[in-house]
């Protein structure tokens, strides 16, 4: 006792009952537990008996040694739950044996396991109406957090550090059941940014008067990232890579360009996109406003049951296409003209997994028949712009780009990367499970569209899910009038959800990664009704193209983005990270590379289209594509699977390239073929396999 004596420098006293509980510490750890029980004599309340903790028993001691302890002390102090009756009577012992104590704010589940915890204002945690330390308020979190499921690392300090910040267990704990408190639930806020860039006025631009009238008529000058095409050379044949935000105008210098050199004589413009839904909207958006002064005609491609989309002229001015429907153009020999201006609208698909290949393979295989094109024309002076077409232009659009200097110079392209945010985004997390997440996207949805901008728009919402059914299913829970959007839709129901949206008829529309591609609807609000897409798990860059959506600088004022996180949460047993893992490393993750990897299957596909396509130069093509491909492991392949002859492919290598079909698509519809099976049969195995993929 006479050494734990000696280290003492806090003797604190607890009120436990009618007895008193004893700590002593030093340097903050507790080198002594005691329970201390008081007596009344004449001279008033006295120690009576001393029991010293030792584990789960307890060792008698002296009560003369609680004096001594006492008197070692540098400081006695007495907590602050401890009641007015048990403070008088505390205080009337110590003043007995001329000792001072202090009364002091403690935390009391400290003070209950004999524990000395002072907090102050800026330490202490509401818990159950009462102040708690920040580690006993840990504890209690950690064990909500058990109760709702594994909540990983990341999601555990997110709530530790708002634990910290707003003092209040109960507000945290509420965020485990869906609380939207704009306070608590808000991650961090992507703050709106202005480059100064002078703005280049539309009467200085010098192009042919057909679209120069127009662009006059719409407006004054050139937005930002506009103006610093148009200074590096976009309307004068200039190869670019524009990289800026959502909303920033990047498509107009694609359409600026190709007009202008479709007016002039020099070859027909290619716009392309990823997805059907997205080149539907372009084909209308050229129809309205370039109709009148050229040809517009779309591309999406050709079923494997069916024929051409009737819409198809390829002798068209402007050809709105898909980058598979082009490419299934010039994988079946089409005759696309002189083509003057290319432009790839979500370039940063050349990363993604099954669509990176082939567009990849689609650029080279372009660039392939735009210069034997314009060989051809340039030898027949009868062809339209056959001497003063010049070299095809080349236009890169995207939003989301991590390697932008490196696939500029890949694509060979100059870089226009523009950093403007038109509006700020706030960001936020709540957790809630499948069910609760309806209820919290039905509150969102309507506090949304409740409120109006200062520039008279009401708040609307894109909910982003992981499949079709689940898109009507949280469709059909929302209150507020809201429509379903995915590519399962047949185009006539699309544009009139399109139109529905832009006439601030409906409050909401739940789709999967349709919308990530830029389909121009102008919500104010983002929510994540699910951080995965089919069974993949979002990239970063797929998840700032999403949240990209939020606000636009002529409807809103801020745009706002919900995570809702499920803990311990997963969409197949193949997912190796839960959501709430995912949803931080989203939030703090940094922009993919873009980069075009093969695999196999991949190589073989994308050689034997070049054969197709280009024949004995197809080698050539492989080459210059951006992802390395073994050309001679992929021709020996294609010799084993009897796709090719020689160099020249066979009636079943051709039917492989003009169906997009991998080999092993190929090898199971032959196998099911030789079976017997019927025609339906095998394409509905084959969708089987693609909605699992």
């Amino acid at each position: 006792m006479s050494q734990q004596v000696a280290q003492v420098d806090t003797l604190f006293l607890h009120e436990q009952g009618e007895n008193v509980r004893v700590a002593v510490q030093r340097d903050g750890s507790r080198v002594l537990d005691a329970v201390l029980e008081l007596k009344e004599t004449s001279a008033g309340p006295r120690p009576a008996r001393l029991r010293v903790k030792q584990g789960s028993s307890e060792e008698p001691r002296s009560p003369d040694q609680f004096v001594e302890l006492a008197r070692q002390a540098a400081r006695i102090r007495i907590s602050e739950q401890t009641s007015e009756r048990g403070r008088k009577r505390l205080r009337e012992m110590l003043d007995a044996y001329q000792l001072e104590a202090k009364v002091v704010r403690t935390c009391r589940y400290c003070a209950s396991a004999g524990q000395y915890s002072p907090i102050t204002s800026e330490t202490a945690i509401l818990a159950d109406d009462e102040y708690i330390c920040p580690d006993c308020a840990i504890e209690e979190l950690e064990r909500e957090l058990a109760y709702h499921g594994d909540v990983t690392g990341s999601a555990r300090d997110r709530l530790e550090e708002l634990l910290l910040d707003v003092q209040d267990l109960d507000r945290i704990t509420n965020l485990l059941a869906g609380d939207l408190d704009p306070e608590l639930t808000k991650f961090d806020e992507i703050s709106a940014t202005v480059d100064e860039v002078d703005p280049v006025p539309t009467d200085s631009l010098n192009l042919h008067p057909g679209i120069q009238d127009k662009l006059e008529d719409r407006f004054d000058t050139l937005l930002p990232v506009q103006s610093l095409a148009v200074e590096n050379g976009a309307t004068e044949g200039q190869d670019q890579l524009v990289v800026s935000a959502t909303a920033t105008g990047k498509t107009l210098i694609g359409e600026m360009a190709g007009i202008d050199r479709v007016l002039n004589g020099k070859g027909k413009m290619l716009f392309l996109v990823p997805l059907v839904a997205l080149a539907n909207q372009k084909y209308n958006d050229f129809q309205e406003e370039y109709g009148d002064i050229v040809d517009v005609t779309l591309r999406v491609g050709s079923s494997r049951i069916g024929g051409d989309d009737n819409r198809f002229d390829p002798s068209a001015d402007v050809i709105v296409g898909t980058y598979e429907g082009v490419d299934h153009a010039l994988r079946t020999g089409k005759d696309l003209g002189t083509i003057g201006t290319v432009v790839i609208d979500e370039v940063h698909t050349l990363g993604e997994g099954e669509r990176g290949h082939r567009l990849d393979g689609l650029i080279s295989r372009l660039k392939y028949y735009c210069d034997v094109e314009r060989t051809v024309a340039q030898r027949h002076d009868g062809r339209a712009g056959a001497h003063d077409a010049g070299d095809t232009q080349w236009i890169y659009l995207s939003a989301t780009v991590g390697n932008t200097s490196e696939l500029a110079e890949k694509l060979g392209a100059q870089l226009i990367e523009f950093e403007e945010r038109p509006v700020p985004i706030e960001r936020h997390v709540t957790f809630a499970d499948g069910y609760e997440k309806l209820d919290l996207e039905d509150k969102l949805v309507k506090r949304a569209f409740d409120t109006k901008s200062s520039k008279g728009y009401r708040g609307q919402t894109i909910i982003f899910t992981n499949s079709r059914r689940r898109c009507h299913e949280v469709s059909r829970k929302l209150q507020y009038s809201s429509a379903p959007y995915h590519a399962g839709l047949d185009n006539k129901r699309r544009k009139r959800v399109e139109k529905q949206f832009a006439d601030q008829e409906l409050a909401a529309v739940v789709t999967t990664a349709a919308l990530a591609a830029g389909v121009d609807f102008p919500a104010s609000q983002v929510i994540f009704d699910s951080l995965a897409m089919g069974i993949e798990w979002l990239t970063v860059q797929e998840f700032h193209q999403m949240l990209g959506r939020a606000g636009r600088p002529d409807y809103h004022d801020k745009g706002t983005v919900y995570l809702l996180v499920e803990p311990d949460g997963a969409y197949h047993n193949s997912q190796e990270m839960t959501e709430d893992e995912v949803a931080f490393k989203l939030l703090k993750g940094e922009m993919e590379s873009v980069m075009t990897r093969y695999d196999e299957n991949a190589a073989v596909e994308e050689t034997l289209a070049n054969l197709v396509v280009a024949g004995s130069q197809a080698k050539r093509l492989n080459a210059r594509m951006l992802g390395e491909i073994p050309t001679k492991h992929a021709i020996g392949k294609l010799l084993e699977y009897e796709f090719i002859g020689g160099l020249e492919p066979t009636d079943l290598g051709r039917a492989v390239c003009r169906h997009f079909l991998s080999p092993t698509e190929a090898f199971l519809i032959l196998d099911q073929i030789r079976k017997g099976a019927d025609p339906y049969a095998i394409v509905a195995e084959l969708q089987l396999r693609e909605e699992e993929l």
